[in-house]
């Protein structure tokens, strides 16, 4: 693999600020702390920027783009009682600001034991910002006596469309845009549970506890990790679930992955949902796996040994297309780029890179091209890789 191009490198970034890297047909973009960066997939050059407003900072940005609009969230450099203040929508096409408004995202609501309450608890805005069906989704934080809610609005226009029904006694958590309605995991007293918005209006189709023998707490950690279908990180700690656990499009409660098993140790961060599957980097000591999950019914499929031992690493993992990819960083062997079919696990492709890779959080299929793409400082963004 040599490098066909690469973006500059960043300079420094605080440690806890937000990234997030989009794809619009040949644009790629990243936003950070301080601006969003639109490049072009084909030769590296920056097509356009976005910069927040002086001493402000991005502080959520939602996980996908519907069509070429995001929208990202900022507010003061500083945490203080302005905070997360302002949602805006970008078109990754060109960088321009479609809308803006005065709304507080709850960025990170359930998160480690913070307590789904929390009107402060804000680093990293994940499940706060959502987009599709053409809306922009935002969990709005509620200021003094305004209850935390779920507004949606149009996505190109920025025209309020509807205030979710929220169940009664029952407070919004994280948010995310499925095809075909809103899904949000709910605090609804001691209980967390999970529920799903019509698009049109935000009426509430329906509500389910995360686990209908014993329930899920709201200390817990719970993540949307996909729509399609719904899957939820769940982890409550020492004393209960640590699983993936899986729901119909109807609620409906469905398999379990479990976070930790005997054949292949503890699934970490490093996960990717597609075709009915989840693929997890595991770490079993020095001898890793990729694992691949059948989502109907929880079961381990395959899994392959990575060997990765202390003087290596394994990231960028993706998966789509019915192929399933990472690099393995070695600092005794070089880099090398892994590629496997994601039905069978079969070994398709094992490439050296003539250059280090760095850290990769995410690889990107681009025509012959595979482009890593970065977060951090001193990294670039995006590099460019093609096969030779």
């Amino acid at each position: 693999m040599t490098t066909a191009w690469e973006t500059p490198s960043d300079h420094q970034a605080p440690e806890d600020s937000v990234h997030q890297a989009w794809r619009a047909d040949d644009i790629l973009v990243r936003a950070r702390y301080d601006s969003v960066t639109g490049f072009d997939a084909g030769s590296g050059k920056k097509r356009w920027e976005y910069a927040t407003p002086l001493r402000t900072a991005v502080c959520a940005a939602s996980t996908t783009a519907d069509g070429s609009r995001v929208l990202i969230a900022y507010g003061a450099a500083k945490k203080g009682k302005e905070g997360c203040s302002t949602v805006v929508a970008l078109d990754l096409a060109d960088g321009r600001e479609l809308w803006h408004t005065a709304l507080a995202p709850a960025a990170e609501a359930f998160s480690g034991g913070n307590g789904p309450l929390d009107p402060e608890a804000f680093s990293g805005g994940d499940g706060a910002l959502a987009t599709g069906n053409g809306l922009g989704v935002i969990l709005d934080a509620g200021t003094g006596k305004t209850a935390r809610a779920i507004h949606a609005l149009d996505l190109r226009t920025g025209s309020p469309r509807w205030t979710a029904t929220v169940p009664k006694g029952c407070v919004p958590g994280p948010i995310a845009s499925a095809a075909k309605q809103v899904i949000a995991v709910l605090a609804c007293g001691k209980e967390m549970k999970l529920a799903a918005f019509d698009p049109a209006d935000g009426k509430e189709r329906w509500t389910t506890p995360l686990d209908t023998r014993s329930g899920v707490l709201t200390d817990a950690s719970v993540t949307i990790t996909a729509t399609e279908p719904i899957v939820l990180r769940v982890d409550e700690g020492d004393r209960g679930i640590d699983a993936f656990l899986t729901f119909g499009p109807n609620g409906s409660p469905g398999a379990a992955v479990q976070a930790t098993g005997d054949s292949y140790g503890s699934i970490g961060t490093d996960v990717a949902v597609s075709d009915g599957r989840l693929f997890a980097l595991t770490n079993g000591g020095e001898w890793g796996f990729l694992a691949a999950f059948d989502l109907t019914t929880g079961h381990e499929l395959w899994q392959e040994d990575l060997d990765r031992g202390s003087s290596s690493v394994v990231q960028g993992l993706h998966a789509g297309a019915g192929r399933v990819m990472f690099v393995k960083v070695s600092r005794k062997h070089g880099d090398s780029l892994y590629v496997f079919d994601a039905a069978t696990g079969d070994e398709e492709e094992h490439r050296y890179f003539r250059d280090d890779t760095d850290d990769v959080d995410d690889l990107l299929p681009y025509g012959d091209r595979i482009i890593a793409v970065r977060s951090g400082s001193y990294n670039e963004p995006f590099t460019a890789y093609e096969r030779w």
